[in-house]
């Protein structure tokens, strides 16, 4: 196989043939099977060094009664490895600060430093060794070319240079690949209409942000009175949220831009995190098993579930020596296949790409329903204003869905609301079974944002406390 080493060790001057569909052939097309037992072989080797270099490793598996060199076959891995979650990396950081007990370099190796908010708890840091960096670039490259993107292409990245490592690593492919970077950005106040006239100037072959912010981009550009499809952009490719791979938003941003759309991204404690993405023949995500092994496990046991089953991912480096993840549980919703893949590629693939979070997922009147599934049953409706929020209500003991969901002008202004009202709440009321109450509001009416839509708003705890009250104070 090409380049495979751990450490990794990759020369910086190669590139493909120009004309090659792929990056490093064998490692992409290559038996399934074959490819499976060099990740065992690898797995080895990654868990025995988290051993020798991470008490927070080391001090799991012996709870565990788990050994590096007790794993014999990928079921071994999958029956005696724990997962690790999300809130156990938060507390190594705050019992070892500040990058964890699973850190397995010299602080004095640290390259790049990154994070989470932490709007939702402590933030987590990410520290990234230099020759993680290179690593990172490398398969973030090569993911790129895989989309169709090649040297001296203009690549603008159009999400927060901050700590988020979603415009890190774009920029890091970009550069590997040998494309011209245009770290645009984006966040700040007039920023958004500044990017449409840039684009409609440097005219980039490629793009990347959120799928939200390309949908308020093109809004802003037309107010502007710019066309997005004369931006000229060949190649927009997504991460942050769910949206590239799901028909309705995918259709949508590639008709406004005339861009073919690509779906990738997992977490950013994977990065690479391109780990999971489409390629140019390939819709929704191919699973790039040679740079993190994923699994597709049943939530409650972790253990694997078969292709064609719904499941959540669980990712493993094959190639960070930092801070390798090893088992980590994503709590993303998906489903896998394996099988032919368009571009050739003997990967697993994710056709519909990741749907959400489980802890997104709401229930009405027994029903579980996924934001994402509303998002694009909302972007096939005709005279859809582009924005919506689904409220989340209880009246009298039952559950109720209201969106408010804005109309396009032509909608608005011509006596089409009922229409279209009952288009919305019929179109729900078939994809999900559930009787919803549709408002129907201006163009505009709604925010946008330039990063990540959060739609949800749940008031069902006010009533909750309400009735509790009642109770209460009648001695129920």
């Amino acid at each position: 196989m090409e380049s495979w080493s751990f450490p990794p060790s990759y020369d910086a001057s190669y590139l493909p043939p120009a004309d090659s569909r792929y990056w490093f052939r064998q490692r992409e097309t290559m038996p399934a099977g074959d490819r499976e037992k060099a990740i065992l072989e690898r797995l080895r080797v990654v868990c025995r060094y988290a051993y020798d270099h991470s008490p927070f490793y080391r001090r799991r598996w012996n709870e565990a009664g788990f050994h590096p060199d007790q794993l014999r076959s990928l079921e071994d891995f999958e029956d005696r490895v724990p997962v690790v979650t999300k809130k156990e990396l938060r507390e190594s950081q705050a019992l070892s600060p500040p990058f964890g007990d699973y850190l397995c370099i010299p602080d004095a190796e640290v390259f790049h430093i990154h994070g989470t908010s932490g709007t939702t708890g402590r933030p987590t840091a990410f520290a990234i060794g230099r020759n993680d960096w290179i690593a990172i670039a490398n398969a973030h490259a090569r993911i790129m070319w895989a989309m169709g993107m090649r040297p001296g292409d203009m690549i603008c990245i159009a999400a927060i240079l901050s700590l988020y490592m979603g415009s890190w690593g774009a920029l890091s492919g970009a550069e590997r690949l040998g494309a011209k970077a245009f770290p645009f950005g984006a966040g700040a106040p007039g920023m958004t209409i500044r990017c449409a006239q840039w684009l409609d100037t440097m005219k980039p072959a490629g793009f990347y942000g959120t799928p939200t912010y390309a949908l308020h981009l093109a809004q802003a550009a037309s107010d502007e009175g710019l066309n997005p499809r004369e931006f000229g952009l060949k190649y927009m490719f997504f991460s942050g949220e769910p949206g590239a791979s799901i028909p309705g938003v995918r259709d949508r941003i590639a008709d406004l831009f005339g861009a073919k759309v690509f779906d990738c991204g997992s977490m950013a404690e994977m990065t690479p995190w391109m780990n999971v993405a489409g390629s140019a023949e390939t819709e929704g995500m191919l699973c790039w098993q040679d740079i993190v092994y994923t699994e597709v496990c049943d939530p409650a046991t972790m253990r694997r579930v078969p292709y064609g089953q719904r499941g959540t991912p669980v990712y493993t480096h094959l190639e960070r020596t930092s801070q390798p993840m090893i088992r980590l549980a994503s709590g993303d919703l998906t489903l896998w296949q394996d099988g032919p893949n368009p571009c050739g590629r003997t990967y697993p693939r994710l056709p519909h790409g990741i749907f959400g979070r489980i802890d997104d997922m709401f229930t009405i009147r027994g029903e579980n329903v996924y934001p994402s599934e509303i998002d694009a049953a909302l972007n096939q409706t005709p005279g859809y204003g582009g924005e919506h929020q689904i409220v989340i209500t209880r009246e009298a003991a039952m559950d109720e869905l209201l969106l408010r969901v804005e109309a396009d002008e032509g909608t608005f202004a011509g006596g089409e609301l009922e229409r279209f009202r009952a288009d919305v709440s019929h179109r729900i009321q078939k994809l999900l079974g559930l009787r919803t109450r549709a408002e129907i509001v201006a163009k505009g009416t709604l925010p946008r944002t330039d990063f990540k839509a959060r739609r949800v708003t749940d008031d069902r705890s006010v009533f909750r406390e309400m009735y509790a009250q009642i109770e209460a104070e009648s001695g129920a």
